[in-house]
């Protein structure tokens, strides 16, 4: 039994095995997941089913034991790491006397606590409404109009329960018409930088892989570092200077998860842009993760869900201190760098990381014949330079500008778009 904790609410965990038995890493990570929220695990109940049962998700009997562990633990909430129907979590409440969270509502908590930026906590507060409407009823089933109707079942209730939904539906679209205007402002800003034609790079991984300890380690930023699930929400990026004085832009994103609900996906479009858009993946992997071939897959997963499945990448083994390995660099057959191993913490094997970047980036870029018109020919002249993509250069009679360059293919098709501007 778990000591008392001194602060916070207190839960019951709950995972069930589907099918095969609860795996120790599953509840440890759920156990996080809670700890991440603010609460304080006070029992734990495991069991294993073929198959939910509809009623209660965990069965009648495991149900009782879930209310009889709540009761003799003084539990105040209950937490189950599976997605509950809306009638699953109404009739164990019911039973149980307490509130309950699935692991979506959990995840979405944990969310609206990390969200730091303005279009942040918008994302989140859409993504509750919308898994709140399917929870609506439960607060009006007392009052709700039973079958056709008739006398004595009609009246405030099933009034009060459209009005709520028609309130919520009035924020969802308020707030998807801020977010669309946000996002819009941010894509002007990433096309301003994609005219500048600097190659980016996403750090992408499992959450807790150490994402942002790279980002703060190779950047210089003060990014939020914790050992904490979702320590980092809103994205992040930072203009740094590789080998030789090339620049790129290094972008930190959100950190995924096994089960990552889909509403949340979607609600985070805005740091999964970064990763999507990117010239290069830099995929973070926990090195010392007995289940890491398994975290990479899950994360492969939602890349090529959010669009971002054909991006090339460099697996980064992180935190190799725990393994006492050496830092090294493997490559394919054809000797292109596949994969670095570090320890960001302790800044082993940053600058073979940082080459390994440059080498793969060159292996985008092609020369490329650029004319520009004498009136943007001066700023975009000295940005190409302090790319040190220019090779030559020719001044024509009407003042305008032919450049030979070094750009990858997704850095020319942007530039071909900005006004001025022919590529070749």
């Amino acid at each position: 039994m778990f000591d008392r904790p001194s602060g916070g609410e207190t839960a019951v965990l709950v995972r069930l095995g589907l099918g095969a038995p609860v795996e120790q890493e599953d509840l440890d990570e759920f156990a996080q997941l809670a700890d991440s929220a603010g609460v304080s695990p006070v029992a734990i109940i495991t069991g294993r089913r073929e198959r939910p049962d509809p009623k209660f998700f965990v069965g009648s009997g495991k149900a009782e034991e879930i209310r009889l562990a709540a009761v003799e633990s003084c539990a105040e909430v209950i937490l189950v790491d599976h997605a509950l129907s809306p009638s699953q979590e109404r009739n164990l409440e019911k039973l149980i006397g307490l509130r309950v969270l699935d692991r979506n509502s959990l995840i979405l908590d944990i969310f609206a606590q990390r969200a730091r930026s303005h279009e942040g906590k918008l994302q989140v507060e859409l993504a509750q409404l919308k898994h709140i409407a399917s929870r609506l009823v439960r607060g009006w089933t007392h009052l709700e109009r039973q079958g056709g109707g008739g006398v004595g079942l009609r009246g405030p209730g099933e009034t009060q329960l459209e009005t709520d939904r028609r309130l919520l539906g009035v924020r969802v679209k308020v707030l998807t018409r801020r977010l669309e205007k946000l996002q819009q402002q941010r894509e002007t800003g990433r096309q301003r930088r994609v005219q500048i034609p600097i190659p980016s790079v996403a750090l992408v991984g499992y959450t807790n892989a150490g994402k942002s300890t790279l980002f703060r380690t190779v950047t210089g930023a003060n990014a939020y570092v914790a050992d904490q699930l979702f320590a980092t929400l809103d994205p992040l990026v930072r203009r740094v200077s590789l080998p030789g004085g090339s620049p790129i832009v290094v972008a930190d994103t959100v950190g995924f998860i096994r089960e990552l609900p889909h509403e949340l996906v979607a609600a985070f479009q805005s740091t999964l842009t970064e990763a999507r858009e990117a010239t290069l993946l830099l995929h973070v992997i926990d090195a010392s993760d007995p289940r890491r071939d398994e975290r990479i897959d899950q994360v492969n997963a939602v890349l090529a869900q959010v669009g971002a499945g054909e991006i090339p990448q460099i697996r980064l083994y992180n935190k190799i201190d725990r393994l006492e390995m050496v830092s090294h660099i493997e490559r394919d057959a054809q000797g292109q760098v596949i994969s670095v191993w570090v320890s960001a913490a302790n800044r082993i094997g940053i600058e073979p990381l940082l080459s390994a970047i440059a080498e793969r980036l060159l292996r985008f870029a092609r020369l490329r014949k650029i004319r520009v018109d004498a009136r943007y020919a001066g700023a975009l002249r000295a940005r190409l330079f302090a790319a040190g993509a220019v090779q030559a250069e020719t001044v024509l009679d009407d003042g305008s500008l032919v450049l030979l360059a070094n750009l990858p293919e997704l850095e020319a098709q942007e530039l071909a778009r900005a006004p001025g501007v022919l590529v070749g």
